[in-house]
């Protein structure tokens, strides 16, 4: 009975201590400044004049709580907090059996968090697991209780948190979605947004509809059990497809959204910004985008591209620091999301020759150095035979030029040069110029078959492009808060990895595949765009069955472009007209304001006028330059004699 007693006396003494303790922390927190609430949540992304491109919240796109749709206010309050209007800022009954719920399952099944402690780590500088941030939090939670309103804290609420796709505030997110204003959303518009901040990436219904259905389908039984709706409206919710838009009212290009998805997955990326921000969004962006080369790419994209299911993927690079200057992912990011640029891996094709002639040149081969071009069976020691062949079946069935195996794209001379120099050779040269994805050694690696993400290979072409450093394309330049404070700052980290008289050399080839000297038994592959080319280029195609490839550059930008489709369908010719047609009209209008210019020649090369195909000295008739380390020109080196 006296331990009863004692027991009982211990609860009431605990009970009247921790109201004495709340009172005082309430009284405190009274007489405590008052938090600013209107900047929380807001993110800019800027591009590289420092205008703003994005910005996911503030005060011009805050909406005042009577602008609201009630089916919003319900729908929320019912899923996130249903006795929001009744406590002081924590539900303690809730926190019980949460506890309990916990501590049954031996696991964390169930929070307890109420809107305004939402609010506040929205708000938050610091997301550390730590017993002083979760003290911080709650004294927070109770000055943000004595100071402000029930409506103007759920109001702050639904103004700053995340609802994916870089939208924080239900403004953002009801025009984005649905094309609306907040006041107007239906009833099921409205309950599937208020079921996304629990994961706004798994939620999004632009990306991931059926997911958004069914945590919807959730947020609406809530409602039910919380009177907010009947039962006969409950049965007839989500029983046909909900259209989404998708896009934005701000510089609403179809395209301009994949720039920003890299942007928000690199920021991911850096160290030094607190988890909080990058949840809250309360963070300043600045960007490398350049917004007038990412409105002509996707002007071109969508005047040249005339199939509707067709793909396409391109990132234009300064090399010589690795901006990425624009970026498309796909034809229109409301119709698909998925990220080709900067997700997808696909066969590169011969845009792979580059890579491996710069390893011929540094491996002892020069420009004119030959192989006979003709259908060729190699037989391996297993005796499995590999047997490729050139596009359209078109060999000049002699021995013909490095430079013209690379003007022409002569697939039985990029094997033979393959081979002779070991399959490892390329794996090496590639990783050597920044290329991280899977390379692997093959006799079938020298015609691009090996799949590839897009902004991965760019760095191997920034490599040739910058003159032989490797560094790493970047989107963003620098990271503030929103008192413009440093969190990040981008740090060059170039390195010398290429002989730069070989660049040169291969940069010099590259250009004759616009080059109308070459022109003979065949055709370069860049001729056509030739006429529309103000200034010299390093450019290469490439084709598999599946995808088309054009990448070219100079020492002021380097562009690639991919298309195809997701489904990996064939591709036909019309695919190599569109894709040189883009990379060449953007290109153009990119440089139009910057000076013609090329590469230094090094003092170590010389050039040699010579015939294309053949290599032999020029006489009377059809003449190109070619381009060798001193020492070596003029050498015709007939490999396929040679090893006989």
């Amino acid at each position: 009975m006296k331990k009863l007693r004692f027991l009982f006396k211990s609860m009431v003494f605990l009970f009247i201590s921790f109201v004495i303790v709340l009172v005082g922390l309430y009284t405190y927190a009274y007489f405590s400044p008052k938090l600013e609430l209107t900047n929380i949540g807001q993110m800019y992304i800027y591009d590289k004049d420092g205008g703003l491109v994005y910005q996911g919240s503030g005060s011009s796109e805050w909406v005042n709580l009577e602008n609201i749709s009630e089916h919003v206010l319900d729908a929320v309050i019912s899923v996130e907090d249903k006795n929001f209007y009744k406590h002081q800022g924590f539900d303690y009954l809730r926190i019980a059996k949460a506890m309990l719920l916990n501590i049954k399952n031996k696991r964390v099944v169930q929070g307890a968090s109420t809107i305004s402690q939402q609010y506040i780590k929205n708000m938050y500088l610091d997301f550390d697991q730590t017993w002083k941030r979760k003290a911080e939090e709650a004294f927070l939670t109770l000055e943000l209780e004595v100071h402000y309103s029930k409506d103007e804290i759920l109001e702050g609420y639904l103004n700053t948190i995340n609802f994916g796709a870089g939208n924080y505030g239900i403004l953002n997110a009801s025009k984005y979605y649905f094309n609306k204003d907040t006041k107007d959303l239906s009833l099921e518009e409205a309950i599937m947004l208020a079921g996304i901040p629990k994961n706004p990436s798994k939620y999004n219904p632009v990306t991931h509809y059926d997911e958004c259905i069914k945590r919807a389908k959730v947020v609406a039984l809530t409602m039910l059990n919380n009177e907010k709706i009947d039962e006969a409206t409950y049965n007839t919710l989500f029983k046909e497809p909900i259209p989404i838009y998708g896009k934005r009212d701000v510089n609403n290009l179809q395209m301009i959204m994949y720039y920003q998805d890299a942007v928000l997955k690199e920021l991911e990326t850096l160290k030094g910004i607190p988890t909080s921000l990058l949840d809250s969004g309360s963070l300043k962006v600045y960007t490398n985008l350049d917004l007038k080369a990412q409105e002509k790419l996707e002007k071109e994209i969508l005047e040249n591209v005339k199939d509707e299911n067709m793909q396409v993927a391109s990132v234009l690079i300064e090399p010589e620091s690795g901006k990425v200057r624009a970026l498309v992912g796909g034809m229109d990011y409301a119709k698909s999301q998925y990220n080709r640029a900067i997700s997808s891996k696909r066969q590169v094709g011969s845009t792979m020759k580059p890579f491996l002639y710069y390893s011929a040149l540094e491996n002892g081969l020069t420009s004119s150095s030959t192989f006979v071009s003709e259908p060729t069976n190699f037989v391996f020691s297993n005796n499995k035979i590999y047997s490729p062949s050139n596009y359209n079946d078109v060999y000049a069935n002699k021995e013909i030029t490095m430079s013209a195996a690379l003007a022409y794209s002569d697939n039985v001379y990029a094997v033979k040069t393959h081979l002779f120099l070991g399959e490892n050779t390329l794996v090496e040269t590639a990783k050597k110029m920044g290329i991280k994805g899977e390379v692997v050694a093959n006799p079938s690696l020298a015609l691009g078959t090996s799949e590839l993400n897009m902004l991965d290979f760019a760095n191997g072409y920034t490599t040739l492009a910058n003159g032989g450093y490797q560094l790493d394309n970047y989107f963003i330049t620098k990271v503030e808060d929103l008192h413009g404070n440093v969190l990040y700052e981008h740090k060059d980290n170039k390195k010398m990895v290429l002989n730069y008289n070989y660049v040169y050399i291969l940069n010099e080839m590259l250009t004759n595949t616009s080059n109308s000297k070459f022109l003979s038994y065949t055709s370069p592959t860049a001729l056509s765009i030739a006429n529309k080319m103000s200034r010299k280029y390093a450019l290469k195609t490439g084709t598999t069955n599946t995808d088309y490839w054009t990448v070219g550059y100079n020492k002021e930008a380097l562009m690639l472009i991919w298309l195809g489709y997701d489904d990996a369908k064939e591709v036909n010719s019309d695919s190599s007209r569109w894709s040189k047609t883009i990379w060449v009209n953007t290109m153009e209008d990119y440089l139009s304001d910057k000076e013609s210019s090329w590469y230094d020649k090094p003092q170590n090369v010389v050039s040699v006028l010579q015939e294309p195909v053949s290599g032999a000295k020029a006489t009377n008739g059809q003449a190109a330059m070619f381009y060798y380390v001193k020492g070596s020109e003029g050498e015709r080196i007939q490999v396929d004699k040679k090893e006989e």
